[in-house]
């Protein structure tokens, strides 16, 4: 069967749609789990970084056997990784040997994602980029968004929504033997080892540093606002029904405007859109630390933040791929994911800290962060326009 580029795209999607759906459950599903079982909540936080922990040791070990094999062989290697760890939760429920699946997820989620990324990111035009990368982005927060309903099936039996997560992967994973396989541009790419890849990390960071910025901020952001928000909210006298409420709605401004974002980004440019999307979330996340108890305000607030700073990933990964040729952009993706990462480690232990000892102070984080990161932008941009210039006036 002659799978065309369109039909490949979606195959893509879907299974990035699946790995979204299989991380949303794990983290709450677990979590309900250890409280259950008399977990502490500390241990808990710390049994939740196990995906993330996976995916920074698997990172920087992925681009070579990404050139060498090709796109197909790593989804299908990460996909069966990602499938039978969800099918094994069932077998042994210890601390550890869940840990150990967590971190197993974590490396099989970023072969997954570094192979469906790159092959995304290098056979989209420039126009349509912006455009299939938030789909890209969409999918898998949909998938992410619909995830936790499996909670519920905890209460007819434990082993229930792993093994309906582990059957939905390894369909959706049968959908690669579809695809023929592809590999990156090589380019002058350097030898496909580990000294080559910390090479062209070296490159990558030198031109596209500051792509890597908006995955951070929002992964921290994404890990502390599930993280921590519910602690600052029950301190501040929110009831846990209206958390329930607030929450979602920066999920579902992050899917709403998640497509229109990043087609708005191909006809105005990246650099332009993240600036301006950037101002705007600090500013709805200063709203909100301004809202107080307001669970309507604070609705609002969340709601208009996900519009703007849902899409900060996508509109990072697209941005990384119009500043790097094609031949980088497999170590460029890899560093996308270890950035988010990073965020997604540092964002609760962070949050947690100034909720302790500042506890209005939770909000106004997350603003100066995202600040922070425009006024990054700000400053490569004066920097390419200096170097511009200095280009077009030397001999």
């Amino acid at each position: 069967m002659r799978v065309t580029a369109k039909l490949r795209f979606w195959i893509l999607v879907c299974i990035v749609a699946i790995s979204g759906f299989s991380q949303g459950m794990l983290l709450p599903l677990i979590a309900i789990i250890f409280e259950q079982d008399g977990v502490s909540s500390a241990m808990s936080g710390i049994h939740a970084t196990g995906i993330y922990i996976g995916i920074l040791i698997a990172s920087p070990l992925m681009e070579a056997p990404l050139r060498k094999y090709g796109y197909r062989p790593l989804i299908l290697f990460g996909g069966f990784i990602v499938g039978m760890s969800l099918l094994l939760f069932p077998l042994w429920t210890h601390f550890w040997f869940w840990f150990l699946l967590r971190l197993l997820i974590g490396v099989g989620d970023q072969m997954l994602h570094l192979s469906t990324q790159t092959w995304i990111t290098s056979t989209s035009t420039t126009e349509r980029r912006g455009r299939n990368i938030a789909l890209y982005g969409l999918f898998f927060s949909l998938g992410f968004a619909i995830g936790p309903a499996m909670s519920s099936l905890v209460e007819i039996d434990r082993s229930l929504p792993f093994i309906i997560s582990g059957i939905l992967t390894f369909l959706t994973w049968g959908l690669v033997f579809l695809l023929r396989n592809d590999f990156p541009d090589q380019g002058e790419i350097g030898t496909a080892t580990m000294l080559g890849t910390m090479n062209r990390f070296k490159q990558v960071w030198k031109y596209a540093w500051v792509a890597f910025l908006p995955p951070l901020s929002y992964g921290f952001l994404e890990a502390s606002l599930h993280g921590n928000f519910p602690i600052y909210a029950l301190r501040n006298g929110l009831e846990a029904g209206a958390i329930a409420i607030i929450l979602p709605a920066f999920s579902i401004g992050a899917i709403v405007f998640q497509l229109p974002l990043g087609i708005i980004s191909d006809k105005f440019g990246r650099h332009r859109v993240l600036m301006a999307v950037l101002l705007t979330g600090a500013i709805c996340f200063i709203g909100s630390g301004l809202a107080g108890t307001s669970a309507a305000w604070l609705i609002v607030t969340f709601f208009a933040a996900g519009m703007a700073v849902g899409s900060t990933f996508s509109l990072g990964i697209s941005y990384m791929t119009d500043l790097l040729p094609k031949s980088l952009l497999p170590a460029g993706n890899i560093m996308c994911g270890i950035a988010f990462s990073i965020g997604s480690i540092s964002g609760p232990s962070l949050g947690g800290l100034i909720i302790q000892f500042f506890a209005d102070g939770f909000f106004y984080l997350i603003s100066f962060l995202l600040f922070g990161v425009f006024l990054s932008l700000m400053a490569f941009s004066f920097i390419q326009k200096n170097r511009s210039k200095n280009v077009s006036i030397s001999p």
